[in-house]
């Protein structure tokens, strides 16, 4: 299979980047779209060229680190794979492939393919956990949990952290990512007390990631690789506005650590 890509090269951020044409030759069907990355990457550097820079690690769409736009759609074609589970027998012999990086202002380009995603790491951190006291494991059933909450919650947990609903949405938005991470806690009797500063915390510091406001337009649902759906950004703003409304003392443990690390 010969395949013509138009990849995005950009040394750094402040550089303008622009595409450029390579020609993918002998691509076996049964490469993942990584390895058919890495066979023109040798084939650059053999030529003394620079390589294509991207992002990938356990290749096995855990990790989230891999992903960029194929023919403008984030982690390409398929639904609810990630970009290196994306094999080469979905295209076909002669197809022109146009690869770009995340767009946008959140995601600063690092180098060609890869960008910062450290925005979504902060929005972890703001009040994406439990506190509890150091000490050894508590027994696993003694706080029962509703089947339903239970699935509900490891449905928003299977969220990734990839950005691949940013990059697609057109205000480049994190709320599908930011309602993920405050469901999976928030449907859990263990993430009740902290559950109004959470949400405060988590939405406040997207607003100051620079991320733009959700529209409901669901792009965000289509190509994420986990199928989060968009109840979790309802939820969201449900726990946002009712945690607005009144404030708990408990709330200050989530939202004073992230306060002082600014």
């Amino acid at each position: 299979m010969n395949l013509t890509l138009y990849v995005w090269r950009q040394k750094n951020a402040r550089d303008r980047g622009r595409m450029v044409r390579y020609q993918a030759t002998g691509i076996s069907q049964h490469m993942s779209f990584l390895e058919m990355l890495d066979v023109v990457n040798e084939g650059l550097i053999g030529r003394g060229e620079e390589p294509i820079a991207f992002d990938n690690d356990c290749r096995e769409g855990i990790c989230g680190m891999c992903g960029c736009m194929v023919n403008g759609r984030a982690h390409g074609p398929l639904k609810g794979v990630t970009l290196c589970q994306l094999h080469m027998r979905h295209f076909h012999d002669g197809d022109v492939l146009y690869l770009e990086p995340w767009r946008a202002r959140a995601f600063p380009v690092v180098k060609d393919l890869v960008v910062d995603r450290g925005a979504l790491d902060r929005i972890i951190a703001a009040g994406g956990y439990i506190s509890v006291s150091a000490g050894s494991a508590p027994e696993a059933n003694s706080i029962p949990v509703p089947k339903e909450k239970a699935e509900r919650a490891m449905d928003a947990a299977a969220c990734i952290g990839c950005g691949a609903c940013v990059a697609q949405c057109p205000n480049a938005s994190a709320a599908l990512f930011t309602g993920a991470k405050i469901a999976h806690l928030g449907l859990l009797p263990h993430g009740e007390l902290e559950r109004d500063g959470r949400a405060r915390a988590m939405v406040a510091q997207m607003t100051r990631e620079a991320f733009g406001q959700c529209t409901n337009i669901g792009e965000c649902e289509v190509v994420c690789p986990k199928r989060i759906e968009l109840e979790v950004i309802a939820r969201m703003h449900h726990d946002y506005l009712a945690a607005s409304l009144f404030r708990r003392d408990s709330d200050a443990a989530v939202e004073a650590e992230p306060a002082a690390k600014r």
